[in-house]
């Protein structure tokens, strides 16, 4: 799954695959308006996305450029873990999903979550989770994902 059209046709929102050049166009930026980011020197940039990369279809982060500013507005990411439960089955981990604040309300994040979850299914996992407060609750149950269970943390810094 390289990219999908999600704009009807117009190509100024489309999701795609992380790529190198990306940090340049102000994705760390953007991961900031979502948590604690600090800033990512070029090598270190480079050094985290060929790791990632090197997991193929099992760790993908994704984003959404405007084509009119080549700003990237728009990310999230998906693990996949692999189990002996459900006859070794996978299960999809969603993260890191943040919509640019000038470009929130326009289905983006929707278009992030459908992208993948669309990932997760094509690679055979049996269900995706993702943890989110609870003002995030009612957008995620839009995308079609329910609330199960409680979710617990620790910190080590």
């Amino acid at each position: 799954m390289q990219s999908a059209d999600v704009s009807g046709g117009k190509n100024r929102f489309q999701v795609r695959k992380l790529e190198i050049t990306d940090k340049s166009k102000g994705f760390i930026e953007l991961l900031q308006q979502l948590s604690v980011c600090d800033s990512v020197s070029n090598k270190q940039f480079e050094e985290r996305f060929l790791e990632l990369n090197s997991y193929g279809d099992d760790h993908i982060v994704c984003v959404i450029e405007d084509d009119r500013s080549g700003k990237i507005i728009a990310t999230g990411s998906i693990f996949i873990e692999k189990k002996f439960l459900r006859n070794c089955g996978k299960v999809g981990h969603i993260e890191d999903v943040v919509v640019d604040a000038s470009a929130r309300g326009m289905q983006l994040g929707k278009k992030i979550i459908k992208f993948l979850t669309d990932h997760a299914h094509a690679v055979g996992c049996y269900k995706v989770i993702l943890d989110c407060s609870l003002g995030n609750k009612a957008f995620y149950e839009k995308c079609g994902l329910k609330q199960k269970g409680i979710h617990m943390t620790t910190y080590f810094v």
